[in-house]
C-alpha cells in the first residue's frame, strides 16, 4: 500500500482545477479573520474565572501580559509556517510536513474537534446567555443551536458574501469595546481603589496562575487563524504573516484596555467566578439599562467569533480529505457556490453536539489544555523544519529567532504540566481526545488499504 501522503498526492492530481480554493482575501480581511477569531468568546467569559485563580489585580494584569505575549510569539512562529507552507489547514499542514502524516492527521482532528467544533459551542452558548440573560436552559440551548446553523449557512454561501458579514461583525465587535474604554474613562463611575484590592505573594509558579493562563489563552485563541485560510490569501508570502502580526498586536492592546476598565468598575470579589462580565462592568459603570444593551451589543460581537470559526476550520478538513486521510467528499467544492460544503456542515453539526451535551467551564479549560499542547508541538516543528529544510535568503523568519519559538513552548509546556496536576479531569478529556485521533489515523490507513484493494 502506498503511504497515505503520497496517496494523497493521487487523489488531489485526480481532481480538477475548479476543486482549487481561490486568492480572494487580501491584508485587511485576512488580519480581520484573526481579529474576529481572537475577539469574542474568552475576552467576555473569562476574566472571571482569571481573577478567581489569581486574587489580585496586579496579577490579574501581568496574566493577561504574558498571555498576550505568547500568543505574539505564536502568531511570529506561524506567520514564518504561512510562508513556507501558504495553503489552507494551518497545523494540520505543518505537522504533516514536520513530523509525518500521523501527527498531520492528528492536528487536523484537533482542529476538529477542539480547534473549531468546541470554540463555536463555546460562542454560541455564550450568545445566548448575553442575548436572552433570562431565558431557560432549553431556550438558550435552541438559540445556540439556531445561530450556528444561520451563520453555517451563510458561509456555505460563498467565501466572498462570508468575508464580508465577517468584516461588519468584527468592526461592530471592536467598536464596541473601543466606546466601552472611552465612555468608562469619560462618564463611568468606577472606582480607582479597585485596582489595589486583594492581596499578592508575586508567585508566577503556582498552579493558580497556570490555571488562569489556560483561561487567558483560551480567549486569545485565533492568533493563528489566517494560517488556516493560506489557500484564498494574496500574496502569503507578504500578507499571511502581517495580518497574523499585526491582528495579534492590536488584539493585545484592546484586552489590556478591556480588562482595566472590568477591573475600574467591580471589585475582584464582584468579578470571581463571573461569566458575563461585560454586562456586569457595564452595570456598576452606567445603571442597569446600559448593562442590558451592552449584554446585547457583546451578543451582535459574539456572532463575529462565530462566523470567523465557522469560516476558517472547514479548510482544515478539506485540507485533510485533499490528501486522502479523511473522507473524500469532504474534500471537495460545492459545484454551485464553490466552497467546502460537506467540512462546513460537518464542523456545525459536532458543534451543535457540544452544545446539546457540555457545559460552558468545562469547554474553556478542555479547549485551553489540548490547543496549548497542540500549539507547542507545531512550533517545535518549525524548529525541526529550520534544521531539515532553510528557508531561502529573503524570506520572512521569525524575529528573535530561536528565542521566541523557546519562550514560546517553555512557557506553554509549564502550562501544561500545572493543569494535569491541578485540573486532572479537563487533562484526562483532551489527552483522551488526542488518543482517539490516533484510533482514528489508524481506522483511515485501514479504509485506504481496503480502497486500494479494490480499485
Amino acid at each position: 500500500m502506498q503511504p497515505v501522503y503520497a496517496k494523497g498526492t493521487n487523489l488531489k492530481n485526480q481532481l480538477n482545477q475548479n476543486q482549487e480554493l481561490k486568492r480572494e482575501m487580501g491584508l485587511f480581511s485576512a488580519t480581520v479573520v484573526v481579529i474576529a477569531n481572537m475577539i469574542g468568546t474568552g475576552i467576555f467569559t473569562s476574566a472571571g474565572f482569571v481573577i478567581a485563580e489569581v486574587g489580585n489585580p496586579v496579577a490579574f494584569g501581568l496574566c493577561w501580559l504574558v498571555g498576550g505575549l505568547f500568543a505574539l510569539c505564536g502568531a511570529l512562529c506561524y506567520g514564518e509556517l504561512g510562508v513556507r507552507f501558504p495553503k489552507a489547514g494551518g497545523e494540520y499542514i505543518y505537522l504533516r510536513e514536520a513530523f509525518g502524516p500521523c501527527l498531520g492527521f492528528l492536528s487536523g482532528w484537533l482542529s476538529l474537534i477542539v480547534g473549531f467544533s468546541a470554540p463555536i459551542a463555546a460562542a454560541a452558548m455564550a450568545f445566548a446567555t448575553y442575548l436572552l440573560p433570562n431565558a431557560g436552559q432549553a431556550i438558550a440551548t435552541m438559540t445556540a443551536c439556531s445561530v450556528i446553523l444561520v451563520i453555517t449557512l451563510l458561509h456555505y454561501h460563498s467565501l466572498r458574501l462570508g468575508t464580508r458579514v465577517q468584516n461588519g461583525l468584527t468592526l461592530l465587535k471592536v467598536a464596541i469595546i473601543i466606546a466601552l474604554v472611552a465612555a468608562a474613562l469619560v462618564s463611568g463611575r468606577g472606582d480607582p481603589t479597585h485596582f489595589h484590592a486583594g492581596s499578592w505573594t508575586g508567585d508566577l509558579f503556582s498552579r493558580h496562575w497556570a490555571v488562569a493562563l489556560v483561561f487567558v489563552s483560551f480567549a486569545y485563541s485565533g492568533w493563528n487563524a489566517a494560517g488556516y485560510l493560506g489557500g484564498e490569501i494574496r500574496r502569503p508570502e507578504y500578507n499571511l504573516p502581517r495580518s497574523l502580526a499585526i491582528g495579534t498586536v492590536i488584539v493585545v492592546v484592546l484586552y489590556l484596555a478591556l480588562n482595566a476598565v472590568f477591573l475600574y468598575a467591580l471589585t475582584p470579589a464582584e468579578m470571581a467566578g463571573h461569566t458575563d462580565i461585560g454586562a456586569r462592568a457595564a452595570t456598576a459603570l452606567f445603571g442597569p439599562a446600559a448593562g442590558r444593551w451592552l449584554g446585547l451589543a457583546i451578543a451582535a460581537g459574539l456572532l463575529s467569533v462565530l462566523s470567523a470559526m465557522i469560516m476558517t476550520g472547514p479548510r482544515v478538513y478539506y485540507a485533510m480529505a485533499r490528501d486522502g486521510v479523511f473522507f473524500r467528499a469532504f474534500g471537495r467544492l460545492s459545484g454551485l457556490h464553490h466552497t467546502p460544503a460537506a467540512s462546513i456542515f460537518l464542523q456545525a453539526a459536532i458543534a451543535i453536539a457540544m452544545v446539546l451535551t457540555a457545559t460552558f467551564d468545562a469547554l474553556l479549560l478542555y479547549i485551553g489544555f489540548t490547543l496549548s499542547l497542540s500549539a507547542m508541538m507545531t512550533v517545535g516543528g518549525m524548529m525541526l523544519l529550520n534544521r531539515l529544510k532553510p528557508l531561502p535568503a529573503g524570506s520572512y523568519r521569525t524575529p528573535g529567532y530561536p528565542i521566541v519559538p523557546v519562550f514560546f513552548i517553555l512557557g506553554n509546556g509549564w502550562i501544561i504540566v500545572f493543569v494535569l496536576k491541578s485540573q486532572p479531569v479537563a487533562s484526562l478529556f483532551g489527552l483522551a481526545t488526542i488518543g482517539l485521533g490516533f484510533v482514528a489515523y489508524a481506522a483511515f490507513l485501514f479504509q485506504s488499504k481496503r480502497l486500494e484493494a479494490v480499485e
